[in-house]
């Protein structure tokens, strides 16, 4: 089973048991974390896509660290007009552990069109 997720801007495809790096939450490190922006639950050959969201999806995941990513140069340059300029960026992330996904638990009262190839 695996879900779809919205969080930081981003979307990422979870599974249980999975580690995973997200945009920076303000949690504390152990706590647990609750998505209800799932945007698709499949299980199987069962798949249930949202619109925009499942409803009563939820993916619950534990705060394993925070931390901060390596360091990116930004160098600008423009040559023969004695121009140059560095920056650097770290970016901050959560590391998370996926714990569980719910939501598709009548899948068997779930019916799916077939899906027709082009």
């Amino acid at each position: 089973m695996y879900a779809v997720i919205k969080t930081g801007g981003k979307q990422y495809r979870v599974a249980e048991g999975q580690t995973l790096k997200v945009e920076k939450l303000d949690v504390e490190e152990g706590t647990s974390v609750e998505f209800d922006t799932v945007l698709m639950i499949a299980a199987g050959d069962q798949v249930k896509v949202g619109a925009p969201y499942v409803e009563g999806a939820r993916v619950t995941a534990t705060v394993k660290s925070q931390g901060r990513g390596p360091k990116i140069r930004i160098i600008k340059f423009r040559r023969r007009k004695h121009y140059f300029k560095t920056q650097g960026h770290r970016q901050s992330y959560t590391e998370l552990r996926i714990s569980g996904i719910s939501g598709l638990s009548d899948a068997a009262a779930f019916q799916t069109a077939p899906i027709q190839e082009v």
